[in-house]
């Protein structure tokens, strides 16, 4: 990948000439084959390998049923198609062209954010509600009933990232120099990683799109669920590849933070895919559960206030679930996965653990807008390749334009993930090596000062809650 030009967040870093030496694990950049594993008992290795193996047969199995389902599909629909109101050459050149500009598009992106991540860090987050917003306009002007009511759930998708846009603006700031001192020297052979994940993701998902054209061509109930269970695929198989990715940079990147050593992501990705298939899957399985239960904790959180004491104690509960289940899957155990071999949730756990014993990182980790970013990044792309879809087939095809606009969307959104796989494995590497020897001279003080920064905004806010509490108790007081 093109080296861009020193930026200066990055210029206080000495990544390649440390000046300590501080008490790591043994250098992971040795574990080649079977080696730098950590030890473990018996029963957890026979029972890690056992899921290891389930998962990963699981994967295979699963992408080898969907594609003979996908090419008989594709053949019947064919057969098919011209005693149906389907018409195969209006319907399939709107969504491949969208498969293809979501594939330029994600190549795009990553290039901006290499060039100019502060630039591309702001522009990501208004305009992705702008993009979000047409799709909702455009579905809207197709003219039914459904087609009105999926627009307005776009509409008021924009409108909530519009919010949450202004809510996160003045932690822009620090996302920017915690982006510009992770990505400022990515590992040897990143562009070739990244744009033969983009390419598979590509040919994968138009090979799909066939399958989901012959489905559509007759539309019985049956072919529903073929489409159902071909759209579960390429969900999960995207996040597969999208972890694989993130996994083999975060590793490459994990070597030069923690130790100042040299590993191109080329190889790191060939250790990943020969050895590390299966922890990936159960993390691509893992993560995408926690997470949701994790947003629909905080989001019961911040709609409960401290006045009702039953609701209080209901959010403090989930608070403590919340914390919970982030120690057993969350998206900074890839880096052990790749870099020690772990299994998922031991390196989950690991991790997480870690954070907690550097005072008030975790808060810092939890605040974090990277995963944030890359999700209204993803959003930005699925955006563009529906709108391409979109449009097209409501010039020729009215009939299906609904249909091709969500598919496109939901194409786009994970080619747009799996483009910005290397920049989250990048940030995520720095904060797990930061938190493994916080004292180390290769990291500058942007995390200690984010730290401290947070620390005064919430020592300013339990005074600002004492004083209305005491406000509070003076006027019942005096009445």
């Amino acid at each position: 990948m093109p080296t861009p030009a020193r930026n200066n967040h990055a210029s206080n870093m000495q990544i390649q000439e440390p000046r300590i030496r501080s008490p790591l694990p043994p250098s992971p950049i040795a574990f080649k084959e079977q080696q730098g594993r950590p030890p473990a008992t018996t029963q957890q290795t026979i029972t890690g390998k056992l899921f290891r193996n389930l998962f990963k047969g699981l994967l295979f199995s699963q992408l080898t049923l969907i594609s003979l389902l996908v090419i008989v599909l594709t053949i019947r629909g064919l057969i098919l198609a011209s005693s149906h109101h389907f018409h195969p050459k209006k319907w399939y050149p709107p969504l491949l062209a969208s498969v293809a500009v979501s594939g330029v598009s994600s190549l795009a992106l990553q290039c901006i954010f290499i060039y100019t991540p502060s630039r591309a860090v702001r522009a990501t987050f208004w305009l992705s509600p702008i993009l979000t917003c047409s799709v909702g306009i455009l579905l809207v002007l197709i003219g039914s009933a459904v087609d009105a009511g999926i627009g307005a759930v776009f509409v008021l998708f924009a409108i909530t990232q519009s919010l949450y846009g202004c809510w996160i603006t003045p932690r822009l700031e620090y996302t920017d120099k915690i982006l510009s001192l992770s990505t400022s020297f990515p590992p040897a052979k990143t562009r070739e990683v990244v744009t033969l994940s983009i390419v598979i993701s590509v040919v994968y998902s138009g090979f799909l799109v066939t399958g989901i054209g012959g489905a559509t061509s007759t539309r019985t109930s049956l072919d529903l669920l073929f489409i159902s269970l071909i759209l579960i695929s390429l969900a999960w198989t995207m996040q597969v590849l999208k972890n694989v990715q993130q996994v083999a940079i975060s590793r490459a990147r994990y070597v030069n933070f923690a130790y100042g050593e040299e590993m191109d992501a080329w190889s790191a990705l060939h250790v990943t895919v020969k050895h590390l298939i299966g922890s990936i899957c159960i993390g691509s399985t893992l993560v995408p559960i926690i997470v949701l239960i994790r947003g629909m904790i905080r989001s019961v959180n911040l709609m409960s206030g401290s006045s009702d004491e039953v609701m209080y104690s209901g959010a403090d509960c989930f608070s403590t679930l919340a914390n919970k289940i982030v120690v057993c899957g969350n998206r900074w155990g890839f880096v052990h996965v790749g870099t020690y071999d772990k299994g998922f949730v031991e390196a989950s756990s690991d991790t997480w653990k870690k954070f907690r014993s550097v005072n008030d990182l975790e808060k810092v980790i939890d605040s974090d807008l990277t995963s944030s970013l890359c999700f209204l990044s993803a959003v930005s792309v699925g955006a563009v390749s529906s709108l391409t879809a979109g449009i097209w087939m409501l010039l020729i095809h009215k009939e299906y334009a609904l249909e091709v606009t969500l598919y496109a969307f939901i194409i786009g959104y994970y080619m747009g993930r799996v483009g910005l796989a290397w920049l989250q494995a990048c940030v995520l590497s720095y904060y797990v090596a930061y938190s493994e020897d916080p004292q180390s001279m290769r990291f500058d003080g942007t995390v200690p000062q984010r730290i401290q920064r947070l620390q005064m905004l919430r020592a300013h806010r339990e005074n600002r809650e004492h004083e209305v509490g005491r406000e509070r108790q003076d006027t019942d007081e005096s009445l």
